[in-house]
């Protein structure tokens, strides 16, 4: 009786729980049913999603140009080198799709890739016995070429396959490479999601990164298990929208001549720094700007120097701060040129350090204001402040000229320099550029007051950004005036003095004049503050040596800056060597190819000649008569006559001076032996897109010796010094003969 007491006791139990878990069972699946979600979600949302597949459309990212159209960076498509090893992608297959062969499959790739046979052996034996689906090779297998990838496909090698993806690529390597900077891909977090986007990281690849990334779209679509499309997909696309082009103000051929140079220079001399801008002073357009050390945009590893100096180095200026000092003095009416103070040294009190000028204090003894200018006095600049213009008066002028503030100029990381101006001894030693910092864009942007008539202009990089599919402008810049910090009658009188400094017998910059055109400047020798301590780095190489000049001095149309940081000199050089250097080499050549006229009669030699009319001619007659008068002449193309040149009729030419003649029919002619300057006057002729690579003369030309000409061809020319070119040659003779006697 008691047993069957607790049998049904137990069983109403059992009852009561099954009763209540189907309650509450049915009550979940009611509930489920009535609003279609578990645990707030969404099914219907979550069975959409697992029918559907999404991809993204990745936006081509915006390329950028120089003024004239020439490519400086752009989206290059790559490919990455996958093998599948799993034998079960080939089931029921005619022809396998894994890879059946590992051992030859290594042998025929290494060769092509590069590499050793274990680099492609091993990754392949290693997936099959971990039994995985496909496998990659690492660093061997990224990035591959166009031209690399078809070659691998024509071998039809199973299982071997490419997935394409996207290089941000610089075609001219270190070009201007501080200036346009450079993007890789990065993890960007977006929509709380991480994804690899290639972002900029520096220059104007950073500043504009916005633009030039565009938007990315998106591919959706219903499958089904398998990834089939299913017959009502629901396919959704949108489009991506490709980055804009961003046009820079540099010139091409410009920009080719200052890296050439600095990279000749830094050869020789092995300085620390080296920097070099190039600007019109009637826009504020940059049209150069260079630093040593640059780096490699398509390799950006093992970087010496990610910082562009010219906007974001400022040091104490030196002698070139005069030019500003001298003009404060003449717009405020206290300057007369002709007037005669004591060189040498100049103390304001006896408390205070004595000012020395730069010969040792020894000084010229009483000589004008002018000729102090020339001789780059620092007791002329300390007395024009401190007894002519007044401190406070003359710190108003440095802030007019830009002396505290940033100059504005469309690239990341400009730093402003600093006035140092609370004692006595500092607001003397600021008018001849000590204490006192400058970068040398904000130096520039002053200079462009003096060379535009007192108005100063904001210097851009950025001409315009376009629209990639329609080629509308979508933004254009415009000169800024940014102040008028003095007046145009003072501008034209500084300039004469600048003038003084190339042209006088007193003039420290005598190795700065120009063969064609009139210039003018300041050269500059900055101390170098002490990293260890106090006071300043000694020795004869420890300074920053620069020239900040311009030309035609009569009407600048282009305004440069050089500074080169503790060159190696030899005895009997001075530190104004390199700098001359650059700047000669640079401002003659611009304005040459700029086609601005030269202001300057040539000393000739006795045997040279005068160009007689060329153009418009026919070619046999033009020809004959260069040819009789023992000139060197180079004849482009086959036409019967002459329509370009490039030396004028009444120029005065030397016999080894090589005088280039246009036909009516152009044809590339062979360069190789040519120096950089005739192959850009060649280009500029034929109205080619150059791109240069190294300096000296031309060893290799990509447009064959022939080829017909129709104008905006690509020309690239690789350059060598004679020496370089020697070594290699021997060392390619070497090793023929080492592998004929192996």
């Amino acid at each position: 009786m008691k047993k069957n007491k607790t049998t049904h006791f137990m069983s109403a139990i059992l009852i009561i729980l099954f009763a209540t878990l189907f309650i509450v069972l049915a009550g979940r699946f009611m509930y489920i049913q009535a609003t279609g979600e578990i645990d707030g979600v969404s099914l219907k949302e979550f069975a959409e999603n697992k029918r559907t597949t999404s991809y993204t459309l990745s936006a081509e990212r915006g390329k950028i140009y120089d003024n004239n159209g020439m490519t400086l960076a752009y989206d290059m498509p790559v490919y990455r080198l996958y093998a599948i090893v799993s034998e079960t992608y080939s089931e029921n297959l005619e022809e396998p799709k894994h890879v059946v062969d590992p051992e030859k499959t290594a042998e025929i790739l290494a060769p092509i890739l590069d590499v050793e046979k274990s680099a492609i052996l091993d990754p392949i034996l290693n997936g099959i016995e971990n039994d995985r689906f496909q496998v990659e090779f690492g660093n061997v297998g990224k990035e591959l070429s166009q031209q690399t990838k078809e070659k691998i496909e024509e071998l039809e090698l199973p299982g071997i396959n490419f997935q394409e993806e996207t290089l941000r690529y610089y075609p001219n390597g270190t070009f201007a490479s501080h200036i346009i900077g450079f993007a890789r891909e990065e993890e960007i977090e977006k929509d709380e999601e991480v994804v690899n986007e290639i972002t900029g990281i520096a220059g104007i690849e950073k500043e504009m990164n916005d633009l030039l990334k565009g938007k990315a779209g998106y591919i959706s679509y219903k499958r089904d298990q398998y990834n089939n499309k299913l017959l009502k997909p629901d396919e959704v696309i949108r489009k991506p929208e490709d980055g804009a082009n961003v046009y820079l103000t540099i010139d091409q051929k410009i920009q080719t001549l200052v890296e050439d140079v600095l990279t000749q220079v830094e050869e020789e001399y092995n300085p620390e720094r080296i920097t070099a801008v190039v600007m019109d002073p009637k826009t504020g357009e940059i049209l150069a700007m260079g630093n040593r050390p640059s780096y490699n945009p398509n390799n950006p590893a093992n970087v010496e120097n990610w910082y562009n100096d010219v906007i974001s180095t400022p040091f104490e200026p030196g002698s070139t701060t005069k030019i500003f000092t001298w003009a404060a003095a003449i717009e405020e009416g206290v300057y007369n040129g002709d007037e005669g103070y004591s060189s040498g040294s100049y103390q304001i009190n006896p408390k205070i350090r004595p000012i020395h000028d730069h010969n040792g204090g020894r000084g010229w003894g009483t000589i004008s204001y002018d000729e102090g200018f020339a001789r780059s006095s620092n007791v002329a600049a300390a007395k024009l402040v401190w007894e002519k213009i007044g401190t406070e008066t003359f710190l108003e002028y440095m802030k007019k000229f830009g002396y505290d503030k940033k100059t504005g100029i469309d690239l990341p990381g400009e730093v402003a320099g600093q006035i140092l101006y609370n004692w006595p001894l500092e607001k003397i030693t600021t008018a001849f550029g000590q204490g006192s910092t400058m970068t040398p864009i904000q130096q520039v942007k002053a200079l462009s007051a003096i060379a535009n008539d007192g108005k100063m202009m904001r210097p851009y990089v950025i001409q315009k950004i376009v629209d990639p599919v329609k080629g509308e402008i979508l933004e254009e810049k415009s000169p800024n005036v940014d102040g008028q910090p003095i007046s145009k009658e003072t501008a034209d009188q500084v300039l004469s003095l600048m003038e003084s400094v190339v042209t006088s017998e007193h003039g420290t910059g005598e190795e700065f004049a120009l063969e064609s055109y009139s210039t003018g400047g300041k050269t500059g020798t900055a101390e170098i503050p002490n990293p260890n301590g106090s006071g300043y780095l000694v020795g004869r190489d420890n300074y920053v040596f620069s020239f900040l000049g311009a030309a035609p001095i009569e009407n600048p149309q282009l305004i440069m800056y050089v500074a080169v940081k503790q060159p190696e000199l030899e005895p009997h050089e001075v530190g104004s060597d390199p700098v001359s250097f650059i700047y000669r080499n640079v401002m003659e050549n611009s304005l040459h190819y700029l086609n601005i006229d030269p202001d300057k009669q040539k000393e000739y030699s006795s045997n040279s000649l005068e160009v007689p009319k060329l153009v418009d001619r026919k070619t046999d007659e033009v020809t004959t008569e260069l040819k009789e008068q023992g000139l060197s002449i180079t004849v482009i193309g086959s036409g019967d006559r002459i329509v370009k040149a490039n030396v004028n009729e009444g120029d005065q030419v030397i016999p080894q001076e090589r005088i280039i003649l246009v036909t009516n029919e152009p044809t590339m002619p062979s360069v190789i032996g040519w120096s950089i300057r005739e192959v850009l006057q060649l280009s500029n002729l034929l109205d080619l897109k150059i791109e240069t690579f190294g300096n000296g003369y031309a060893v290799i030309q990509n447009i064959k010796e022939g080829t017909p000409i129709q104008g905006e061809e690509y020309l690239a020319v690789e350059f060598k010094v004679p020496g370089e070119a020697a070594e290699e040659e021997a060392e390619e003779e070497t090793s023929e003969t080492t592998f004929r006697n192996e």
